[in-house]
This record gives C-alpha cells, sequence and structure tokens, in this order.
C-alpha cells in the first residue's frame, strides 16, 4: 500500500507510522477515520496525529497490558507512554507554529488617507 504525502491525511499517516507497507500490509485506519480526526482538530494535521496517537496509547493498554511469555515481553503502559510522549510533542509543535503565525503577521492599513496622517505638506 502507499501513501500520498501530498494530502493531509497521508501527512497525518506519516506522523503516526500508519502508513503500511509496499506488500499490502492494511493500515490501522481507514482514510474516512483519519479524515474524521482531521476534522475534529480543525483541519490540523499534528493535533489529528497527536489525538490518534493517543487513542493508539489508550488501545495499547487495553490489549497489551503486561505480557511475559517464553521470552517475549511487552508492556502495554510503557508503549502507551512513549505514545503520549510523541502526542504531546506534536501538540507543542503545533501551538509553536500557530504562536508563529499570530507574531508574525500584523494588519497594516495602506490606504492614502492613513499614509497621509500626521504628515504636512
Amino acid at each position: 500500500m502507499s501513501y500520498d504525502l501530498t494530502t493531509d491525511i497521508g501527512k497525518v499517516r506519516l506522523l503516526t507510522s500508519d502508513t503500511g507497507t509496499d506488500d499490502d500490509t492494511r493500515t490501522i485506519l481507514g482514510d474516512h477515520e483519519v479524515q474524521a480526526f482531521l476534522d475534529l482538530e480543525g483541519g490540523n494535521v499534528k493535533r489529528a496525529a497527536a489525538q490518534i496517537l493517543d487513542v493508539f496509547a489508550a488501545n495499547e493498554v487495553f490489549t497489551q497490558k503486561v505480557i511475559d511469555a517464553q521470552d517475549v515481553k511487552a508492556d502495554g503502559a510503557k508503549v502507551a507512554d512513549a505514545l503520549r510522549k510523541t502526542a504531546q510533542a506534536l501538540r507543542e509543535q503545533a501551538d509553536s507554529e500557530a504562536d508563529g503565525e499570530t507574531s508574525a503577521f500584523e494588519i497594516v492599513d495602506f490606504s492614502y488617507e492613513a499614509s497621509t496622517r500626521g504628515m504636512y505638506w
């Protein structure tokens, strides 16, 4: 399976590692589910990815818990913690980007009247 990195769905898949592989391994979420997360997060790719990672973390805890059998160890809580930390980092990046956008732009009135205000000829 391939995914399109020029779309928001593809970018969310990249950030969540829900990409499938070239040998048709299925993704965890369908495109409609990824789009639903994008809709819930106002179209913000990083926030949608963060929300998905939080859902994955919850599922990890529900399904794995702590398993120790036949030299195989799995700790769902530790995996979930790592997923939540990644989700938090994505939210912080989204916040930082949003802060940068609002502080980098200012609306300036360039009308003739505004440009001649206070000027004496």
